[in-house]
């Protein structure tokens, strides 16, 4: 063999180990590919259940949310309505009501008063503390008078 033909092949050997690197390669390349989109398969087939379950709750939170504003303005407008009611009640028998309490004060302390003159000789050993000192019951009631 002469120096040519030993090269060539030397170029043969190299391309043919050449090519089977390549082709292990390519081979490992689409069973990857092949991995990947099932991978990718499996995953839409898991997300869009997911998805659309998803999309129901927000649909679902949304109604709520809604029945929820819908209580409170509900709520609100009940609050002031019964605020309303209660300053129309105020304005309306608070008046008279504090004119029929007086009057029943001023009838009580009519009526006290006259007890108090049929009672006063048994209050007369009574002692009142006033700023640290007694005072016999004659002069407590000159004072309150």
């Amino acid at each position: 063999m002469t120096g040519g033909e030993v090269a060539g092949i030397l170029v043969a050997v190299f391309w043919a180990i050449l090519v089977s690197f390549l082709a292990v390669a390519l081979v490992r390349l689409a069973q990857t590919l092949r991995a990947t989109t099932r991978l990718v398969a499996d995953v839409t087939e898991q997300a869009v259940p997911l998805l659309a379950e998803a999309s129901a709750t927000v649909r679902s939170a949304q109604t709520q949310l809604d029945r929820v504003d819908a209580i409170a303005s509900d709520v609100q407008e009940v609050t002031s309505n019964a605020s309303a009611l209660s300053t129309t009640v105020a304005s309306t028998f608070g008046g008279p009501l504090v004119k029929v309490a007086a009057f029943g004060y001023g009838v009580r302390k009519a009526l006290g008063r006259g007890r108090e003159a049929q009672d006063a000789p048994r209050a007369t050993g009574r002692r009142t503390v006033i700023v640290g000192r007694t005072l016999p019951s004659s002069r407590r009631r000159k004072q309150k008078g």
